[in-house]
Formats: structure tokens, C-alpha cells, sequence
């Protein structure tokens, strides 16, 4: 009992981190979400009003029909590249060109985590300008015609959509090289023998002996792809229209841009209630699997 109550003394620090960074705010946006606040002056108490006035607002649901496709972009395709990737590093280029190619690979995967937002999403700015971008040089070469990749409200979201698996896949590529790092070789060893193809290694040994690293990696992508921001900013704006506004943007124009900070809080609690909801179901859901 006396050991347990000395774990107190290591958890104190974090827990009042944890409190003054994350819990106190929180409920400070909680409670300015049920009023009508400027940024100055006395914030007036409206109760419900922002809410209801939300889930009327048909900007706030396109936002998140938005962020279905960032979740379809940032966890669920680099996911699935990424475990074919990294299979394919660890079992195939690693043994054929030694571990040294398939780090320097992996780190290349990586590279784009390592960027800061705002130089990548400059970078692709200049690549899809409509004018003189090299996305639109090379269709040229091809006879294509050039297209106002990030202007055009129908090309913009699946443009930020590419964007975006690019910047993701070297997280998972990471996590899975290193869950395959525990996998025991007796059992490719066996599989082999047994005359599977690569394909059915892939599917019969690798998926479910790193079945965690797919439940961190879905949980930790779908969570950044909820609060996303910083690629929005730079690239788009949440434009043209709104074709690429997603919540936390949302939330940014209200607070910042329109001096609504109430209906910003509003926004603001309902997408952290959101990715609460969805921690709790890949929580519930890994439990039942282990």
C-alpha cells in the first residue's frame, strides 16, 4: 500500500500539467461556449443559443463532411501504404540490400513529418500554382490543361487530400517497421516453408502480429486529421467557398476573424467531445480484441 501511495509523487507533476494546460482551458471554453462574447467587455450569458444556432449551421456540418475525407486522407489510405510499406522494407529490402538501405528509406518516408507545416504547405503551394506550379508543367508535357489545383472548389479538397497522404505516410511506415521489429522469424521462416507468396505473409503473419501498432496508428492519425489546422491555414484558408473548411478552422474564423468568440468556443467543445468519443471507441475496441 505504502508503494502504491509513492506513485502519487511521480504522477503529481503531469497531473498538474495536465490540469493548468488542458483541464482549466477547457472548461473555460466550455463555459464561454454558453455566451455571447466579443473577446472584450462582459461575456453575456445565452445559454444553449450557440448550439442550437450550430447544428443549424449548414457551414459547421460541411466542415465536417470535410473532415471525413481528411480521415479517409490521413489514417485510413497512409494506413494501409503504410503497411504495405513497411512489409515491404522489412521483408523484402531489408534481407535483399541490408538494413542500412531500408533505414535510409524509412527516414525518406519520414522526411515530410519532420518539415515544419508551413514550409511543406508553401512548398505545395508553389508546386500546384495554376500559373507557373510544376504540377501543371508537367501536364502540359502531356497534353493536359492546367488546373487551379487549389483555387477550384472542385479540385481543392481532393488536392489538400494528396497533400496530406504525402505528409502522413512516413508516420506509420515508422511505427510498423518497429512493431515488426518484435514479430519472431520463425514464423515468416514457417510460412516460407510452407510455400506462401509474400502477399500471404503479409496477410496471414504481419497484419496480425502488429494488430496494436494498427489500432495506435488509425487512433493517433484519425485524432490529427479531427483537429487539423496548420495545412488548412497555409494551403487554403478553408477556401474557395469553404470547399476545404474543416471544424478547427471553423473554430479559428469565429474566434479570430469574426470576433464571435462564444460560437467559436461551441465549436471548439463539440469537436473535443468528438475526439473524446472516437478515443473511447478505439479504446473499447482494442480491449475487445486483446
Amino acid at each position: 500500500m505504502d508503494r502504491r501511495r509513492g506513485y502519487w509523487v511521480f504522477l503529481l507533476p503531469s497531473a498538474l500539467l495536465f490540469t493548468a494546460v488542458i483541464a482549466v482551458p477547457f472548461l473555460m471554453n466550455v463555459g464561454i461556449g454558453f455566451t455571447r462574447w466579443q473577446g472584450i467587455g462582459d461575456p453575456r450569458w445565452i445559454g444553449l443559443d450557440n448550439y442550437a444556432r450550430l447544428f443549424a449551421d449548414e457551414r459547421f456540418w460541411a466542415s465536417f463532411r470535410h473532415n471525413v475525407a481528411l480521415i479517409v486522407a490521413m489514417a485510413i489510405v497512409p494506413t494501409a501504404i503504410g503497411l504495405v510499406l513497411a512489409a515491404a522494407l522489412f521483408d523484402h529490402v531489408g534481407r535483399r540490400f541490408g538494413p542500412r538501405t531500408a533505414g535510409a528509406l524509412r527516414a525518406a518516408y519520414y522526411l515530410p513529418q519532420v518539415l515544419p507545416v508551413a514550409v511543406a504547405g508553401i512548398v505545395w503551394g508553389w508546386i500546384m500554382h495554376p500559373r507557373y506550379g510544376a504540377l501543371n508543367e508537367l501536364l502540359g508535357l502531356v497534353g493536359m490543361e492546367p488546373r487551379n489545383w487549389l483555387g477550384d472548389p472542385a479540385w481543392a479538397l481532393p488536392s489538400v487530400m494528396l497533400i496530406m497522404v504525402w505528409f502522413q505516410i512516413g508516420y506509420p511506415v515508422v511505427v510498423f517497421m518497429a512493431g515488426l521489429q518484435r514479430v519472431d522469424p520463425a514464423l515468416y521462416e514457417a510460412a516460407e516453408m510452407d510455400g506462401a507468396s509474400w502477399w500471404r505473409r503479409f496477410r496471414h503473419v504481419t497484419i496480425p502480429q502488429i494488430r496494436p501498432e494498427i489500432f495506435v496508428v488509425l487512433l493517433t492519425c484519425t485524432i490529427a486529421a479531427l483537429k487539423v489546422f496548420g495545412p488548412i491555414f497555409v494551403l487554403t484558408r478553408g477556401g474557395p467557398g469553404g470547399a476545404t473548411l474543416v471544424p478547427s478552422y471553423f473554430s479559428y474564423q469565429n474566434f479570430f476573424e469574426k470576433a464571435n468568440v462564444g460560437y467559436g468556443s461551441a465549436i471548439a467543445t463539440v469537436l473535443t467531445l468528438l475526439i473524446i468519443m472516437v478515443t473511447a471507441f478505439f479504446l473499447r475496441i482494442q480491449d475487445r480484441e486483446s
